[in-house]
């Protein structure tokens, strides 16, 4: 994923304020760091700008470094930012986890800062802009540190002003770089779990959870400037609450956002299956204005794969968590990821995943193969695969993947689904496009509006619809009534 903005309700700045353009790539988290990043560059009097129209002084780019693919992209990114002419900085995922060594092999970066750059970040780019030296990043294993979520530093916290425009509520240093009525909110930061794959809890530290006042101040924040759909993110949604001593935390924290004036739907994101409880599966699926969608990181069904990847599960236990969702909810989306060619994986394994997403009747599923990760367990396992093996195999889920979650869609043909208008796709010229509880942003499909008056709906509607039929993942509805209109309520 990689965003630019066009900057909607800029602040006036002077004419000679330092412009900065923002790239951001990877997952909504750092979709909300970057618009963080916005706000503390604003209030620190510089200009923001796109970076496409090559008018930035500095073009600051929020890399991500998950996996292979995701590290290469953020590297291009910064080399073809360097060909701009702009001053380039990295900071985000790859400029945390790697820091100096990332600023001595990528010269073109005029410094890769981490996240505890951040509060200074208008300064750092003060000194690129001069000349000055700034000194990369020195990794640390965060895992031992304080979490980097704005909660671990209390002091700063109570000091600072209130949210923007309001008499009340924690600093929320954010700007909304896009007009669109989704936004990501972050409940957390972290993670504490150990799989044997990830490196994410080295670099993005021990788990901990933002209070919910300074949650909900956020998501009220957000539906003041027109967001009608909160899609609720962390490293490990199912672990909030645990680190207040809080049992249910997320329960409440779903209901107290649900019933904010303005916001139309509620989405829950990164569901461990094995701290998925049945309270928490009754809340989603019970709770108006919550929607049923299961973001279940199931990632492998066999059980011998699922140990070795430090993970708890089965086909029969992650069948019977499916069951429990669709008994609550029949309609319920469910989306998942899974990793093919993880070391020591067999034949039989795969055909266990292969039996599992058969059964499972799964919306969409991310496939991704196995990769080494610095400094992860799994990076020295016995069994790993080659190159071709894990390509081969990708590729054959892939392919029962889109067969599978494609037969899905055509079993909602018939269905009436509420449709939040967002105008996600550019690519159909003069039709209205939107998404359905079941329907994530960017990656779960959309539905598209056939009827000839859909012209009339606006950005942030919701509208109900009789799906009428299935192009792959994505939805042909026809509207019955718009039941909210933008900026009304339900």
């Amino acid at each position: 994923m990689r965003t630019t903005a066009s900057y909607p309700n800029s602040v006036s700045t002077p004419a000679k304020s330092p412009r900065a353009a923002l790239l951001t790539l990877g997952c909504a988290r750092n979709e909300v760091d970057s618009e963080e990043l916005a706000g503390r560059l604003t209030e620190d009097g510089w200009q923001l700008v796109d970076a496409e129209h090559g008018s930035a002084d500095v073009v600051v780019v929020n890399t991500c470094g998950f996996v292979a693919a995701a590290k290469k992209d953020s590297i291009d990114t910064l080399l073809a930012a360097a060909d701009t002419g702009a001053k380039v900085v990295a900071v985000g995922c790859l400029a945390e986890r790697y820091g100096a060594e990332l600023a001595a092999n990528l010269p073109e970066a005029d410094a890769v800062l981490g996240f505890d750059a951040y509060p200074e970040l208008g300064e750092r780019l003060r000194d690129v802009l001069a000349g000055r030296a700034v000194p990369a990043h020195r990794p640390v294993d965060r895992r031992t540190l304080l979490p980097i979520t704005p909660v671990s530093r209390p002091a700063a916290l109570a000091a600072g002003p209130v949210l923007p425009g309001h008499g009340w509520g924690p600093r929320v240093p954010r700007r909304r770089l896009d007009d669109s009525p989704v936004a990501p909110l972050k409940i957390a930061s972290g993670c504490d779990r150990r799989c044997a794959f990830c490196a994410i809890p080295s670099f993005r530290g021990a788990f901990i959870s933002r209070p919910v006042d300074e949650v909900l101040a956020e998501a009220m924040w957000l539906a003041g400037t027109g967001v009608r759909e909160l899609v609720l993110v962390s490293e490990n949604s199912t672990s909030y609450g645990k680190d207040l001593g809080r049992p249910g935390a997320l329960e409440e924290l779903l209901r107290a956002l649900a019933a904010i004036p303005g916001i139309l739907r509620i989405r829950v994101s990164y569901l461990q299956p094995a701290e998925t409880r049945p309270a928490l599966v009754t809340t989603i699926a019970d709770t108006p204005g919550v929607a049923a969608y299961f973001d279940l990181s199931f990632q492998h069904a066999s059980e011998p794969v699922l140990r070795r990847m430090r993970r708890f599960g089965s086909r029969q236990a992650f069948l019977a968590l499916l069951d429990q969702v669709r008994q609550r909810a029949p309609l319920a989306g469910v989306r998942s990821n899974v990793i093919v060619g993880f070391p020591g994986e067999t034949e039989d394994d795969l055909a266990e995943l292969e039996r599992f997403l058969t059964e499972a009747r799964l919306d969409a599923v991310g496939v991704f193969g196995y990769s080494d990760e610095d400094g992860t367990e799994a990076a020295c396992l016995p069994g790993q695969h080659s190159e071709g093996i894990i390509a081969e195999r990708v590729a054959r889920i892939s392919e029962l993947v889109e067969q599978l979650t494609a037969q899905r869609a055509e079993e909602r043909v018939g269905d009436v689904v509420d449709v939040l208008v967002d105008g996600s796709n550019d690519g159909n010229d003069g039709e209205t496009v939107g998404r359905a509880e079941h329907q994530g942003p960017e990656v779960d499909g959309e539905c598209i509006l056939t009827d000839p008056a859909t012209g009339s709906f606006a950005l942030g509607d919701l509208v109900r619809c009789r799906v009428i039929a299935a192009e792959g993942v994505d939805l042909l509805v026809e509207p019955m009534e718009l039941i909210a209109p933008a900026g009304g309520k339900r």
